[in-house]
């Protein structure tokens, strides 16, 4: 079995000056195009509730280019032009369904610089890419191979702040779902060890960012010595991107290789629904959470899941996975951070993390095997909500064990292991 979609491709190339001075061009028509067509639709409803569509903004951005002011804007191709009025008609469509904000402007220091060519821009032969307005196709360096006799449907080209060029490629793609395997796994997120398995397995925490903090202070301070407006300024600035660059790169591919290690190998993966965003408004814990970068790896579980057939399972954040005993069910009173062993009443004695992740992959497979909601739910206490909520529909959400009608029973972890 097999699943057909559309899998961007992305590789690094270098351009010749030639090259680089019409991308440069293509951005900043971009950012123009975008900024005035933002501004277009915004006063259109402030002055008199109208609404503009993309339509209407095509229409007005060829009347753009005919005055002096614009004229500026036949000089690059006219394709990534009118995808900028598309992508801010998705942006209206996401903020008039809730789902985000009302569009910004965009910057020319802040911004993603890119744009998008559709097939009408771009010749691809023989494995060549040529843009338009370019006499010479990029100098593209093939890390992996494009799916066989798939030809780009869209074509995306980036510059990030390290002053690299990036080329997506835009194809379909088939692929087969990954062999069936009855193997499970509790995934429990953590600083001290990344992620801990059900299985009792650790996976280290590389710490990318503090690997790198004495080499980004460095750079951060020549930066701060450095005169606004002046070229060492720009380039003291380059260096601090190169090393975030260098950073993200890597926490990026590290976890790219494990969340496909743990789809591969497991039928069903159980997480916790962690709003990161919340914990990060802890000060003493935020740098190192957001190098942990879970939410990345969660989405990467998500679609990764999603392709080769696998099943993930999320499970309510305020289920006591931690204080929970995995063996007898005993809730334990209290749980400080600095407590990561502990012993029950029922006699076992739990690494803390262990068995968090065997709790949530027991709360996990309950789902997998009567479903959400079978039974009435009960409240959190906290929240006012049910301990349950659909959050992806490519993802199951997992019940907690503590239902209404249960009989909780409590214990204190032992002294001997903590304060409590």
């Amino acid at each position: 079995m097999s699943r057909t979609l559309k899998r961007a491709f992305r590789y690094r190339f270098y351009p010749t000056g030639a090259q680089a001075a019409e991308l440069a061009r293509t951005f900043g028509c971009v950012r123009k195009v975008y900024n005035l067509a933002l501004t277009a639709r915004t006063e259109a409803w402030t002055s008199r509730r109208e609404r503009v569509d993309y339509h209407a903004m095509s229409a007005m951005l060829t009347g753009w280019k005919k005055t002096d002011e614009l004229a500026f804007l036949n000089e690059v191709s006219s394709v990534p032009l009118q995808q900028a009025l598309r992508h801010l008609q998705v942006a209206f469509g996401n903020f008039f369904a809730k789902r985000a904000g009302y569009p910004t402007f965009k910057s020319k220091k802040k911004s993603r610089r890119s744009a998008e060519y559709t097939r009408s821009a771009f010749r691809w032969r023989d494995g060549k890419l040529t843009l338009a307005k370019m006499a010479e196709p990029l100098a593209i360096v093939w890390s992996r191979s494009l799916p066989e006799g798939a030809a780009p449907s869209t074509v995306t080209v980036s510059q990030d702040p390290a002053g690299r060029w990036f080329v997506s490629l835009l194809c379909d793609d088939v692929i087969p779902h990954a062999p069936a395997t009855i193997a499970v796994v509790g995934v429990d997120a953590g600083l001290d060890s990344l992620f801990t398995l059900s299985t009792g397995e650790k996976i280290v925490n590389p710490r990318h960012e503090r690997a790198d903090r004495a080499r980004l202070a460095r750079a951060q301070r020549n930066l701060a010595r450095t005169e606004k407006g002046s070229a060492n300024r720009t380039k003291a600035r380059l260096k601090v991107a190169r090393v975030h660059a260098r950073i993200a790169d890597r926490r990026r591919d590290y976890l790219h290789k494990l969340s496909t290690r743990l789809v591969r190998d497991n039928q069903t993966i159980v997480i916790e629904n962690l709003t990161v965003r919340n914990m990060l408004r802890n000060h003493r814990l935020a740098r190192a959470i957001s190098d942990a970068a879970w939410r990345q790896f969660r989405t990467m579980l998500e679609y990764k899941a999603d392709w080769y057939g696998r099943d993930l399972i999320t499970v309510d954040r305020w289920y006591p996975s931690t204080k929970l005993c995995s063996t007898c069910g005993m809730l334990a009173e209290h749980m400080p951070l600095n407590v990561r062993s502990w012993t029950c009443r029922c006699g076992v004695v739990h690494d803390r993390d262990v068995n968090a992740a065997r709790n949530l992959l027991a709360a996990g497979l309950a789902v997998s095997a009567c479903g959400a909601g079978v039974r009435p739910q009960r409240e959190s206490s906290r929240t006012g909500r049910p301990a349950v909520k659909q959050e992806n529909p490519r993802v199951t959400t997992g019940i907690p064990a503590l239902q209404s009608g249960e009989d909780v029973k409590t214990c204190a972890p032992d002294s001997a292991a903590g304060p409590a």
